[in-house]
């Protein structure tokens, strides 16, 4: 007997939602997948620096950035064992291994320490992630503590869709819950909730017509 996805451990839902998809995730995704390699390129870490992604799936984002920051040490850890074996091989491949680090976590319990032996990262991005966290909330507050001092968290996700046909966006909705994606309507307010202590700065931005959101935290 099959048990539904919605009761599974984290790492066994994803591999039971990617198992049969991991190997072409990234040609299917890129058509929809907005704003990723903008984010990717303004992180722009200081020498020698160090970037972290939250939810690595297939490691497609740390090889762009590994090849956009040439300088950088570069971290990624996903909870699902099966998107993690796709991102090593893709890694090896790309000649990346020595630069990029991976780890098996959970979002929502991440812990530097005990996942890569850090305190912190210079930067942070999460790329499409939270949709799919149900406890989304907690990754985020994670995503943030895992800032170095000076460093930055880097979000982009679907956003409301605000300024795009209706019809569009019950369409997108509808296909995204096929694969246990819902945008986070109260994002703003959160992210606000979260980042911002400390003397923490942070913007927030819409583009394509609400399709997508973007945000950035920076710590003094």
């Amino acid at each position: 007997m099959t048990m539904p996805t919605e009761v599974l451990p984290a790492g066994e839902k994803m591999d039971a939602i990617y198992r049969w998809q991991a190997g072409i995730y990234d040609a299917t995704r890129k058509f929809y997948l907005l704003g990723r390699d903008p984010l990717i390129a303004e992180l722009a870490p200081p020498p020698g620096g160090t970037i972290l992604e939250v939810g690595c799936g297939t490691g497609r984002n740390l090889i762009v950035a590994a090849r956009m920051h040439p300088e950088a040490r570069l971290y990624g850890f996903d909870v699902s064992p099966v998107m993690l074996a796709e991102a090593r091989k893709a890694v090896e491949r790309a000649g990346l291994a020595d630069r990029i680090r991976l780890a098996k976590a959970d979002a929502a319990t991440f812990d530097p320490l005990t996942t890569f032996a850090r305190d912190g990262f210079d930067r942070v991005f999460c790329s499409y992630t939270l949709s799919m966290i149900p406890p989304w909330r907690e990754a985020l507050a994670r995503a943030m503590a895992a800032v170095a001092p000076g460093g930055s968290l880097h979000v982009v996700d679907f956003g409301g869709q605000e300024h795009l046909p209706a019809g569009f966006k019950t369409a997108l909705r509808a296909w995204l819950a096929l694969f246990h994606v819902t945008p986070r309507d109260d994002f703003a307010t959160v992210f606000g909730e979260v980042v911002a202590h400390g003397g923490t700065t942070w913007r927030l931005e819409r583009p394509y017509r609400g399709y997508a959101l973007h945000a950035v935290a920076s710590r003094p």
